[in-house]
């Protein structure tokens, strides 16, 4: 055992830790930057403070995104069962190092670019617009459900070119894939069922590639087939990887940013009437949700050659776990960082990674978050939780919720009679309501 400081304690299966990891967090922080935990992957090193996350993640020479082995190892590997999923995930673009990551991300960020975006978002504006038109909030219904997963569904698949009609198997494949990703360590059970969703999911892909032809078209999917064409993407298994890591990384984290960001601004409720004053707010709002409670926990590096870090000595092919959550919160990056401040304008947020492997999708998801954010409050300004402890998704690197309910509280007038009033009259008798 080589770690300087004592071994990290960290109970995962705490409902307490899942509801709310940060005060954990800020006592690991503090006790020192690096700490050894056995917890993850049987071992490996958990870097706590924003500077040191931020070079780890920064650093692709000397620290190696290939870490899909230590996920399927002592699980049944060694008979087999696990080689067509480890073979796809091994090659998807998240985890891959240069040159192969370079050239799969120069071809996909053409996809990503801001004017391809900006003219996707009155299809994301639409799409919010219909979820919310289906619900009754005066009666509640559950975010997560409702909107919260299938309005990213619906974008990625529309941005993928892919046909409607899918939406709830890309949630479940999705589902399977970030609780075995998520999980510190990984089953048999969840490995096979991440297996059987990821098998699903590139299925289905090979049978929508055989059913577009040959005919052109400008969506992702077209940008990864023309890469092929021209031996920018390989064919077969890299194609397919590569399309199932964009369904499941553009409807995963939107997903959970959205229910944690609901939640947190409903528990704040200066800060949701700030949102409704000013809805030119959201998007600082967004960037302040995900450093506040940021849907992606952490993510796992391997150490590439042997190295020093805060006098611990790190050998190659170490596990390093880049803790993202407490990064977000450390003090030496913000003021009051427990404190939730949509007009903070957080610098060095790591919520969507660093360096070479930052999320690609990093502006569409904000643009989602902010068009749900700012409509939810425009609508429902009374808006208030139905259940002071909603349920988390018990997944400690992917951070949701299961379900959220909501509701629209009614307005109570000054003659006494309850019933609507105008937005902005809404708006401004919301602590009343709260109150009452």
């Amino acid at each position: 055992m080589r770690h300087h400081q004592q071994p990290l304690c960290l109970d995962s299966s705490s409902a307490a830790f899942l509801s709310d990891p940060y005060a954990a967090y800020g006592v690991w922080r503090e006790a020192g930057p690096i700490h050894w935990s056995s917890a993850f992957y049987g071992g490996a090193w958990v870097i706590t403070r924003h500077a040191d996350v931020d070079r780890v993640l920064r650093d692709d020479g000397g620290f190696s995104a290939r870490r899909t082995g230590a996920w399927v190892s002592g699980v049944e590997q060694e008979r087999g069962e696990l080689r067509s999923f480890h073979s796809l995930l091994a090659r998807a673009m998240l985890f891959v190092d240069a040159p192969d990551h370079t050239r799969l991300r120069r071809v996909l960020n053409v996809g990503f670019r801001p004017a391809r975006l900006e003219a996707l978002r009155p299809v994301i504006e639409a799409s919010v617009q219909a979820r919310l038109d289906t619900v009754d909030a005066q009666t509640g219904f559950d975010f997560i459900s409702e909107v919260a997963a299938p309005v990213p569904a619906q974008v990625i698949g529309e941005m993928m070119g892919l046909p409607s009609g899918r939406q709830s198997d890309f949630q479940t494949w999705s589902q399977d894939l970030a609780g075995f990703i998520g999980a510190l360590g990984p089953n048999t059970e969840l490995a096979r069922r991440a297996q059987r969703s990821l098998l699903e999911m590139t299925g289905f892909f090979m049978d929508h590639l055989r059913d577009r032809g040959d005919e052109p078209r400008d969506d992702l999917v077209g940008l990864l087939l023309e890469a092929e064409q021209v031996g920018q993407v390989k064919e077969g298994a890299e194609l397919l990887a590569q399309c199932a890591m964009l369904l499941f990384a553009g409807y995963e984290t939107t997903r959970n940013l959205l229910g944690n960001g609901l939640l947190a601004l409903l528990r704040h409720r200066s800060e949701w009437r700030l949102l409704q004053e000013d809805p030119s707010r959201a998007s600082d709002a967004v960037r302040e949700l995900l450093r506040f409670d940021s849907p992606v926990q952490y993510t796992a590096r391997r150490v590439v050659r042997d190295q020093v870090l805060h006098d611990v000595p790190l050998r190659r092919g170490d596990c390093v776990i880049a803790l993202i959550g407490s990064a977000n919160r450390d003090p030496r990056c913000y003021s009051n960082p427990d404190e939730l401040n949509i007009a903070r304008r957080p610098p060095g947020l790591l919520s969507f990674g660093r360096g070479a492997h930052a999320c690609l999708g990093a502006a569409l998801t904000q643009m989602e978050a902010e068009v749900v954010f700012r409509e939810v409050a425009k609508r429902w300004p009374t808006l208030r939780l139905m259940d002071d402890h909603p349920q988390w998704n018990g997944n400690t690197a992917y951070r949701g919720l299961h379900q959220l309910r909501v509701q629209q509280a009614q307005v109570r007038s000054r003659t006494g009679s309850v019933g609507d009033s105008t937005p902005g009259q809404r708006a401004l008798r919301t602590d009343k309501v709260l109150a009452s």
